[in-house]
């Protein structure tokens, strides 16, 4: 019986031990799912600056870019993800431990998206705007 319960008690030490050592991490999220995400990103803000442009705004070229701008900002604050990346399951996490990313980065992360920096990647293959943000896109598991 005390065999038994040595054996028990060593198992559920190694257990929790493999726990805490392995955490379960979100996969990062595909170039094409990203591409994907920006490409319906930037089509809802062309259509916004669309219909806003006859009466508030004079000129549609460049506030198609602000409220991109402002439309990723704001939903990656409040979601996690901007609105193409929650419909392609994407959301944007900490690097490396995948937390929530702070308001600071997400207002840096996007001013460097909108700078087309997405484009250029490091030698790690992460997108140079995410290495200078700290953050990350991963595949969302629902």
């Amino acid at each position: 019986m005390l065999h038994l319960c040595f054996t028990f008690s060593s198992w559920a030490r190694v257990a929790r031990m493999s726990w805490e050592a392995t955490p379960n991490l979100l996969p990062e999220a595909s170039l094409g799912r990203r591409l994907l995400a920006l490409v319906i990103d930037w089509t809802m803000c062309r259509l916004i600056a669309g219909l806003l442009s006859p009466a508030v705004i004079p000129d549609n070229t460049f506030s198609t870019l602000i409220i991109f701008y402002i439309e990723v900002c704001l939903f990656t604050i409040a979601f996690g993800a901007s609105a193409g990346q929650r419909i392609m399951a994407i959301k944007v996490v900490t690097y490396p431990d995948q937390q929530r990313v702070k308001f600071g980065r997400i207002v840096l992360r996007t001013f460097l998206i909108c700078l087309v920096l997405p484009a250029v990647f490091t030698n790690s293959g992460r997108p140079l705007h995410d290495h200078f943000a700290n953050s990350q896109t991963v595949r969302e598991r629902y």
